[in-house]
């Protein structure tokens, strides 16, 4: 599991190295000069993720962050509200309704999308962030280490992730009515100029130029602090491992290695980078549920709100390997049958392990 975690945060880090360059580059501003350069933001990223993984987090991380936060709140809640008054291409709920009428019990689901990719369980790999992330898992610990009382675990961790979710939400709206003739634009618009063009589009076109600049900026913003978190951890993981004392020398002896190697990863086609971290994260998430699986059935407590998301993970994950090139490379349609077997051979195990344990409960007097 430590290797595992390990790999995940690496991957974590130069994931998000390369997408905040690609945004920042892409900026119209910058056209012309050498901040448009791919590889001046590559260096800057570097950088600021060198300072932050190897100085205590209160000196630099938690300085930051607040501002950060604040640009990020405040950039998706102007978007949010230009949607509200610059949004004809918005679907209305009857588009909604309309479409589940159509798609429900359907194996229509199932199908391809216009690149002839499935669906399922690509949609959920795809949106690893937003789904369920086993880089969060990762990052408990540095979160739990900065609270100050346990009484705020709650409104940090799972306000944490509705803040996150709401986001999301956000951009996937203003992107469905950036893009009024739906993928075909999309499409080409990814083609031209990959996501930072989209994000430039989508920003610039409810909030101008200015605003598209600034909100542009809270995007590239997101993933940074992702990336300073992951090396971070990635180094107090291997420290914590094998016992290294955390002296200034060690700290740079493991810094500087990990991020010249983050550094050529950035030349390695993207999309494939991609693949590894977005299946490490799903399948380290799906360990860490199993986990709190355990401990919950252990203590006799509610299991289900963590083993139904586990199932869930489970086929995902399954399928994905199943359909992947860089697992089985098999058939769509096969991966996704193979993957719906065994979340409905898990769910009857657990019912039949909780009906059994039910079972051996002593009535109450």
């Amino acid at each position: 599991m430590l290797i595992f975690t390990a790999m995940l945060l690496f991957f974590v880090g130069v994931v998000f190295i390369m997408s905040p360059a690609g945004l920042l580059s892409s900026l119209s501003y910058f056209e012309g000069t050498f901040l448009a350069g791919n590889t001046f933001w590559v260096l800057v990223i570097l950088g600021y993720y060198f300072l932050a993984t190897l100085l205590p987090i209160d000196k630099i991380i938690t300085k930051l962050y607040p501002f950060f936060g604040a640009l990020m709140i405040v950039m998706t809640t102007l978007i949010a509200v230009s949607l509200l008054f610059n949004a004809p291409n918005l679907p209305v709920m009857g588009d909604f309704l309309g479409y589940f009428n159509h798609h429900h019990f359907s194996h229509d689901f199932l199908e391809p999308n216009p690149d002839g990719l499935p669906v399922w369980p690509l949609l959920f790999v795809t949106i690893t962030c937003g789904a369920i992330s086993g880089f969060h898992s990762t990052q408990a610990p540095i979160m739990a280490r900065c609270l100050t009382n346990e009484k705020y675990v709650r409104p940090v961790y799972y306000g944490a992730m509705m803040c996150e979710g709401i986001v999301g939400c956000v951009w996937a709206l203003a992107g469905i009515a950036a893009f009024p003739d739906g993928y075909t634009e999309l499409k080409a618009m990814l083609d031209q100029g990959g996501p930072g063009l989209v994000v430039n589009h989508i920003a610039t076109s409810y909030l101008g130029a200015l605003g598209g600049i600034m909100a542009i900026i809270a995007v590239a913003v997101f993933p940074i602090t992702s990336g300073d978190t992951a090396f971070r951890a990635l180094r107090l993981t291997i420290v914590d491992a094998f016992d290294i004392p955390q002296n200034m020398r060690n700290r740079l002896l493991l810094a500087v290695p990990i991020l010249v190697i983050a550094y050529f990863m950035t030349k390695i086609d993207f999309s494939l980078i991609w693949r590894y971290f977005a299946f490490s994260n799903m399948l380290l998430s799906t360990s860490v549920l199993w986990l709190a699986t355990k401990y919950l059935f252990d203590r006799g407590t509610f299991h289900w709100i963590v083993s139904i998301p586990a199932v869930i993970g489970t086929s995902i994950t399954v399928s994905y390997i199943m359909t992947t090139a860089i697992g089985f490379n098999l058939p769509a349609n096969y991966s996704q049958y193979i993957g719906i077997g065994v979340a409905i051979l898990l769910l009857t195990t657990l019912s039949f392990l909780h009906i059994k344990r039910q079972s051996k409960v002593p009535a109450s007097i």
